[in-house]
Formats: C-alpha cells, sequence, structure tokens
C-alpha cells in the first residue's frame, strides 16, 4: 500500500475544485434546458448517459460489482431521494437564479448536522451549533419577504434541501459496507427508471434539436464527472481537509449566474450567500479539529 505523499492533499483539493466546477456547470445547462424542455426529459436523457458511462468504463474492470450491493432497499432509497432531489433542483432553476438556488440548498450540510445527533449518534459542539445557526441565518436573508424570489422556486429549493439531507444520511450509513461505485450505478440507475418513465407524458411536447441533444448528454457527462472527481479526491486526501472546498460550488453557481444569466444578487443576498459559505467552511473546519 502506498503511503500519503505530501503532493496528494493538493491534489485532492484541486479534483474537489473541478468537481464543484462540474457540478455548478450542471446547474447551469439545467436552467438553460429546462427553459425549452421538459424537465423529466432533460433529467432523464441525464441519468441515461450517467447510466451508460458508468457501464461503458467500470463494467469491463470490476464486472457485476458494479451493481451488488448487500441492502438493496436503503440503496433503493438513496437513489430515489436523489432523483427526487434532481427533479426539485430542475423546478427551482427553472424559476430562480442558479446562485440563490444553490445557496439554499446548501441548507443540506447543516440539517445533515443536526440530524445525525439522534439519527446516527454523532455530537455536534456549541461552536458547530453557532456556525449551524448563522448559516441558517443567511438562507434566511436570501429568503426573505421582499427579495423577489419565486414563491415556488424557493419551495422547491427547500425540498431539494430535504431530499439531499435524506441522501447524504443514508450516503454515510450505507458507506461502510457498500461500494461507492455500487451506489452510483444504482442512483443512475433509479434516476434512469423513474425519469424515462415521467418523460413519457411529455413526448408529445417535445421539439430537440441536435444542439439541445448535445447539450443534455453535455449535462450527464458533466453530472458523471463530478461524482467521479468527487470520488477520486476522497481517495487522495480527507474528508475533513475537502469538505470546506465544496462551498466553492456556491461561488461557482454564484459567478455563473451573474456571467450567463445577468443574474446578480442584491447587496443583502450577497450577504446572506456569504454567510452560508462562510459558516459551512467554519463547520467544516471545526469538524476537522473534534
Amino acid at each position: 500500500m502506498n503511503s500519503l505523499g505530501p503532493a496528494r492533499p493538493l491534489k485532492g483539493i484541486l479534483l474537489v475544485v473541478l468537481a464543484t466546477l462540474a457540478f455548478a456547470s450542471a446547474d447551469v445547462l439545467t436552467k438553460r434546458l429546462t427553459q425549452n424542455h421538459p424537465i423529466p426529459v432533460v433529467i432523464a436523457v441525464r441519468y441515461l448517459v450517467n447510466l451508460g458511462l458508468l457501464l461503458l468504463f467500470l463494467y469491463p474492470r470490476i464486472g457485476p460489482q458494479l451493481w451488488r450491493v448487500q441492502n438493496f432497499k436503503l440503496v433503493f432509497v438513496r437513489g430515489f431521494c436523489l432523483a427526487l432531489a434532481s427533479l426539485t433542483m430542475g423546478l427551482a432553476l427553472r424559476l430562480m437564479p442558479v446562485g440563490e438556488t444553490v445557496a439554499i440548498v446548501y441548507l443540506s450540510p447543516f440539517a445533515v448536522m443536526l440530524l445525525a445527533i439522534p439519527l446516527l449518534g454523532e455530537k455536534v459542539s456549541p461552536m458547530g451549533w453557532l456556525w449551524a445557526a448563522l448559516g441558517f441565518a443567511g438562507v434566511l436573508l436570501i429568503l426573505r419577504p421582499g427579495g423577489g424570489l419565486d414563491p415556488w422556486g424557493v419551495a422547491f429549493a427547500l425540498m431539494n434541501a430535504c431530499l439531499a439531507t435524506g441522501y447524504q444520511l443514508l450516503t454515510r450509513k450505507l458507506a461502510g459496507h457498500e461500494s461507492m461505485m455500487a451506489m452510483l450505478f444504482h442512483t443512475a440507475l433509479v434516476g434512469s427508471v423513474f425519469f424515462g418513465i415521467g418523460s413519457l407524458t411529455s413526448l408529445d411536447q417535445l421539439h430537440f434539436t441536435a444542439p439541445d441533444l448535445a447539450w443534455m448528454a453535455a449535462l450527464g457527462v458533466l453530472a458523471t464527472l463530478g461524482h467521479f472527481l468527487f470520488t477520486a479526491a476522497y481517495r487522495e486526501a480527507p474528508a475533513s481537509l475537502l469538505a470546506p472546498v465544496n462551498y466553492l460550488h456556491l461561488v461557482w453557481a454564484a459567478g455563473f449566474g451573474v456571467v450567463i444569466f445577468g443574474h446578480t444578487p442584491d447587496a443583502i443576498s450577497l450577504v446572506g450567500m456569504a454567510l452560508v459559505c462562510t459558516s459551512g467552511i467554519a463547520n467544516a473546519i471545526r469538524a476537522k479539529r473534534v
């Protein structure tokens, strides 16, 4: 077994930077595509491309281990949570700016921290509670009355945060005895079936051009690439070191929102987004020291 060399933590951080860039790019593509096409169809193509890439690149290497799991029921529930999260994210992005949407979704890490106490027996220090409260305050600044956000978009983003919380808690519970590659496969499979069936009602609305289909395929590639980069990163460096870097997703998303869609958050929303980002990073650093 190779020892962890001094360059590997830097490599892990770089991989997470690239992963968050991939995910933010996928958010932008989702928003762009769902403006003109049915959401189930857009996400169905994304998951089918994801599933195809996993089969193409991993099955020749690991064979049936790609889909073998010990607790199929929980693995299925985890995949279903992610499928519903993808749907609510698509609905939220259709109605709201990318940066604000991603900031609201980042309530999930704080919810995971709080729910891990009764469900997983984890402990939270007083400073952990303080940073969680500040992060929640940041989201409230973004959601404040008069902020101009679409109420339905906010509702879908909050639903996404709830579903992402369930997904992450199930990931923690399953990670000790299930292969990460098998869990990736089953999330792609569940999403492909769920959205494949869901898109059947939208077939009469399809007006694809070749570029549209190419962008949908690119969405699937970006989502798959993001997951692979994250998996690779956690092989190079400990989770406690990499967790703060995840909040670059929010920075990328806000930047893309300004450059591509011209959505510039107002001053109060920017303060809220900064609070979410800062408190999340501080909580991750705190967890590293515990």
